[in-house]
């Protein structure tokens, strides 16, 4: 059962994070932004998000194959170099532990993203945690099917 809606108890923060929501959809290529939503929502077991983003990409075009390899994704080969990196981003920001976000990934990432679109897309990954962090501990509940 749901603990309770953000958007009713605390409507100024729940606007607040819409803002960063809509900065990303505005400044991240959507197609790569489904595919970091997926993957943080995997990883933090947000069923509301992986839900929602997996049928946000479905409409928007996106193979049902790409999507369910996000869950293996170092081992599929559908992934560019450029979602490749994002995607390792996306791991080390999601799971970040007692030593930050490894080099290595940080120049992989930066080596294929120019400087602005690489900020633009932390703040997507670090977007898309808060709202799973939400949806988890609220418990938000998945539409019904329709």
């Amino acid at each position: 059962m749901q603990r309770m809606n953000l958007a009713e108890v605390a409507p100024g923060a729940f606007q607040s994070v819409l803002g960063l929501e809509k900065y990303v959809r505005a400044n991240v290529d959507h197609t790569v932004l489904e595919l970091v939503k997926l993957r943080a929502s995997v990883l933090n077991g947000c069923a509301y998000c992986v839900d929602m983003h997996s049928r946000e990409a479905l409409d928007a075009g996106e193979s049902s194959r790409r999507l369910f390899a996000v869950a293996t994704w170092r081992e599929a080969p559908f992934f560019d170099e450029r979602e490749r990196a994002a995607l390792a981003l996306t791991d080390a920001v999601t799971r970040l532990g007692e030593h930050g976000v490894p080099d290595e990934v940080w120049d992989a990432a930066a080596k294929v993203w120019p400087e602005k679109a690489l900020a633009d897309l932390v703040l997507a990954i670090a977007t898309i945690n808060v709202w799973n962090r939400i949806a988890v501990t609220f418990r938000t509940e998945l539409p019904s099917e329709g």
